[in-house]
Order: C-alpha cells, then structure tokens, then sequence
C-alpha cells in the first residue's frame, strides 16, 4: 500500500465525521425536531397513555350450563351460529389455556364419526373446554367407547351427551353395502359394520334411494338409546341430571337435528 495516500484519506473520513456531527448536534441542543429531546417528550407520552389505559382482563369462560336443556340449547345456539355463518369462535383466546390448565368441566360429550367434514368444536361454535369429544367410524362403539363416554356424566358432572351422526357418511355406506351384500371389509373396518348390524337391520323394509342415510340415523338413535339406558347411566338420567340426545347433522345445509331423547 503507498502509505503517502494514507494521511489524505484520514482527513477525508475526519472531514467527514465533522460534518455529519455538525448536522445532528444542533437538534440535540435545541430538543425539537428529530432530537432526544422530542424522543424523551414521544417515551412521556406513551406511559401516559399506558397508565391511562387499563390492562384488558382476561378472558374467562361463560359458566357452565346447569342442566341438560340448558346445555342442548347452548350447543343448538353456536350450530345455528355456524350454518348461517356467524361465528363468535368463543374460548379461543390464548389466555383461555389458563383456564382449563387445571381443572376441565365440559358441559357436554359429542359422540361423532371421524369424518374430515363433522368436526363438533367448529359445527356447534365451541371452544377450549366446552366438549368432551369422541369420533369414531359411524358412531361405532364398543367398551372403550362407551366408558369414554360415561366420563364426563360420570366424573365432572357433564349433563348432556350427543351421538350425532351425518349426511353422506362414507363409514356408514361401506359398513351397508358390506352387509347387503354378504361381503367382509379389509382390516378391522369390519369391526364398524359388525358394530352397526341392528342399525342395519332396521332399513331392510326401506326402499328409498339412500338406505345408507336411514341407516345413520338408526344408528345414532340406536346408541343414543342403548346409552340412556345402561346401568351405569340410566340413573342420572332418571333424575334428570343427564340426557342423552341422538342427532343428524347435514353437510348441505350446516345443521344440526334433534332425532330423540331432548330434554
């Protein structure tokens, strides 16, 4: 490097930072314009307008119904919410983690198919902690099932059980043409269409053009009954502590119907 050139080149970078130190030190003297002074006046404000604004409480969860109508009615509420697309999204909020970290009260069990399209927290509207849910092919059941379902009644008190099945139920429809027509399906898939045989045997006199759907809705009202009246549950029904409601729920128009059991 030709070391003559360096001594020039440090008087231009020292020129420089002159120059540049001559335009800002003016505004930091006066405390106006782009200085600290008007960053200071910016920082007083905003806490000022912290300590004038009070925090947003956290958001907690509506009580929980009471009663087995109160709970149906509810649930009917956030379904018609979402057929005509008016959605709250309730116990969504981040905070609401707080609230179900320790304790959970759902206020009803939603026995369901595990079909893509009949998510129950997004059809009734619900949120973190409202649902006990359970999805299996065609509302299928068997003893880890039904004990699933027997936990909220049976342990927090949960006054309302659901067995919902739906429109165009692909489970439901293979389950049917197996029966019908003698054939045995691959894997434990034959265990749904061992599991809907009465189901199935209540459509042999129908000639409509969907048996399968007629299906579906015997086999909601089939389990909804066969639950109401176990040992294990009967008795909170009696006492009118608990209901269990079968229902149909249509892709086409996003709602849900009351087969049997209402409170």
């Amino acid at each position: 490097m030709d070391s003559s050139r360096q001594p020039h080149r440090r008087a231009m970078l020292t020129g420089g930072l002159a120059v540049a130190a001559a335009a800002v030190l003016p505004g930091c003297a006066k405390g106006t314009g782009e200085g600290p002074g008007r960053a200071e006046g910016a920082g007083k404000a905003a806490a000022a307008d912290l300590k004038a604004t009070p925090a947003a409480p956290s958001p907690s969860p509506p009580p929980r119904p009471a009663t087995p109508k109160e709970a149906l009615a509810r649930l009917l509420e956030g379904n018609k919410r979402w057929a005509g697309g008016h959605l709250r999204h309730p116990g969504r909020e981040p905070d609401r983690r707080q609230f179900a970290a320790q304790a959970q009260e759902p206020y009803a069990v939603v026995l369901s198919c595990l079909d893509c399209r009949v998510p129950p927290e997004l059809l009734f509207d619900t949120g973190l902690g409202d649902l006990y849910v359970l999805r299996t092919g065609a509302q299928a059941t068997g003893p880890v099932v039904t004990g699933s379902v027997q936990y909220g009644p049976m342990t927090t008190g949960t006054p309302l059980i659901v067995v919902l099945g739906h429109q165009r139920c692909g489970a439901a429809k293979a389950a049917y043409d197996a029966l019908r027509d003698g054939a045995t399906l691959p894997g434990n898939l034959q265990a749904i269409a061992d599991a809907v045989q009465p189901a199935y045997k209540k459509t042999l006199k129908y000639r409509g053009p969907d048996p399968a759907d007629v299906m579906v809705r015997a086999q909601a009202e089939l389990t909804a009954a066969e639950l109401r009246s176990g040992k294990d549950l009967s008795p909170l029904v009696k006492k009118g502590a608990l209901a269990v409601v079968s229902a149909y729920y249509s892709l086409d128009t996003g709602r849900a119907e009351i087969l049997s059991g209402a409170p």
